[in-house]
């Protein structure tokens, strides 16, 4: 490779590993076969082959069957924000970030202690991630615990449609909330095809490991089908647990589990975006934990991006975040060692920042933070390439003559791009710079940060015509599971 062509790039497996893994998954897919509790999919898959043991709930793919879905499957999709301007190109080898998903709990700045998410909460998250120039999307972060637990994967993305204008990593627990999720999405394009041609989210959707497609989550995959609206298939084997101990043997599991996914897609309706994905991890015994810091989950994580870009797909993964309970050592150094790796993977879609906890905890302390390490990831898969360094003789003259390059002209051109210049999350002055600044620690640093952030929040570009309809949309539904208001907002 030459010029910027040449990217730093890390890998664990050979072609010939990769081509045995998948021939192993598919083996496993087509004798053994993947339960799907959907009779829809069951009848939509015989009808493309398949043989269907319906007393099991089996299906036993055919290998024709699993080309074909390859074959429709797109090898890259944009998401656009909810203006309907590019944002995120998930193709190649592009890195983007995503916060992690889902939390149930929240660490509460103020404090230091860990309580439910709220309204308010979610409401400071979408506003700071609006000013995280190196998080490409949001996600519906955590789960308020304000409003009926049946509207709460809609009113996540609600909340992140009204404060923020980055296309927005998404969910749903339930078969019932993709609808008025749907409306959301279509209130602001405008019509099925707008949505089609510009997608706004991606849905995750989660086979149970193992091999299995539970009522929701399959349905959940049609439904998006049927919009065109783009998918990541979330396999989560754990090793040693729900899936071999080996790292080969669990990716031989991941591969089967979301290649199932990825022929309902496609079955569905071919050409269906979707992104390779998945949340496995190594399952320590000892404390009966899933850990996202584990080395070999990165490993896992690293090599099924590996498989997914082998067969033309593009890829995400939960990586790049930390068991840690608070921001310490630990949360560095698993935040930091994930994604190192999975930038130089080539992970198109990288969803961590913000969370520690197992997934199960969001700190917009932490998601300050790590936006600083997605910044230095950035630059790192630029990697390096002249910028007129040829012929030397010329600048070192210069800096022999003047005794420095401080104000040079080549200095001034490039110093800003080729580094990775960190906010003031990050410390870089000495000692005696650091004390008269107050002497201010990680956590101090992160916290003032928010808050400068937060004071120059600017609402979003929605038309008001439109903030208005997600607005009656959402309290409509709010309506059928008993609320007669939505919490109050600012």
């Amino acid at each position: 490779m030459k010029g910027k062509d040449l990217r730093p790039v890390v890998s664990f497996l050979e072609n010939n590993l990769k081509e045995r893994i998948i021939s192993e998954a598919r083996d496993i897919m087509c004798k053994l076969g993947i339960e799907i509790h959907n009779e829809r999919i069951l009848t939509l898959l015989a009808d493309h082959g398949a043989r269907v043991d319906k007393n099991t709930q089996k299906i036993f793919f055919t290998q024709s069957l699993i080309d074909k879905a390859i074959a429709a499957t797109p090898h890259s999709f944009k998401l656009y924000d909810i203006l309907g301007n590019e944002s995120v190109d998930l193709s190649g080898f592009n890195v983007n970030f995503t916060p992690g998903s889902a939390a149930i709990y929240y660490l509460d700045g103020s404090t230091r202690t860990v309580r439910k998410p709220t309204t308010t909460d979610y409401i400071r998250y979408a506003k700071l991630m609006s000013k995280m120039k190196n998080i490409a999307s949001q996600s519906t972060a955590m789960i308020p615990s304000d409003v009926h637990e049946k509207i709460s994967d809609s009113y996540r993305l609600y909340l992140n449609l009204l404060y923020c204008e980055k296309p927005v990593v998404t969910g749903a627990f339930t078969i019932e909330a993709f609808e008025i999720m749907k409306n959301l999405q279509l209130a602001i394009r405008g019509t099925k095809e707008n949505l089609k041609a510009k997608p706004l989210t991606v849905f995750s959707c989660c086979p149970t490991s193992p091999l299995k497609w539970s009522k929701v989550t399959s349905q959940n995959l049609i439904d998006c089908s049927a919009y065109s609206i783009p998918v990541e298939y979330i396999a989560m084997p754990l090793s040693g647990f729900m899936s071999p101990v080996t790292i080969v043997g669990t990716l031989v599991q991941h591969t089967a589990e979301t290649l199932s996914g990825l022929v309902i897609s496609q079955m569905f309706n071919p050409g269906t975006p979707v992104l390779y994905g998945g949340s496995p991890a190594f399952f320590d015994v000892r404390y009966e934990t899933t850990p996202m810091g584990s080395i070999a989950t990165m490993m896992i994580d690293c090599a099924y991006n590996e498989i997914g870009k082998y067969l033309g797909i593009p890829t995400q993964a939960y990586i790049g975040l930390t068991d840690a309970k608070s921001l310490d050592v630990q949360a560095g150094f698993e935040t930091a060692t994930g994604a190192t790796l999975a930038a130089l993977a080539g992970i198109n879609n990288i969803s961590g920042p913000g969370m520690i906890d197992f997934e199960s905890c969001i700190s917009l302390e932490k998601l300050v933070i790590d936006n600083e390490i997605c910044g230095t990831m950035l630059r790192l898969v630029n990697g390096i390439e002249p910028k007129e360094d040829f012929p030397s003789l010329p600048i070192f003259e210069e800096l022999l003559r003047d005794k420095h390059l401080l104000i040079a002209d080549h200095t001034r051109k490039y110093f800003k791009g080729e580094d990775y210049l960190p906010g003031n999350v990050i410390n870089r002055a000495n000692r005696s710079r650091w004390e008269e600044d107050g002497s201010l620690t990680e956590w101090d640093r992160a916290t003032r940060e928010i808050e400068k952030q937060l004071k120059s929040y600017q609402p979003t570009r929605l038309a008001e015509n439109i903030q208005s309809d997600l607005i009656e949309l959402m309290s409509a539904e709010a309506h059928k599971f008993g609320m007669n208001e939505l919490p109050k907002r600012d």
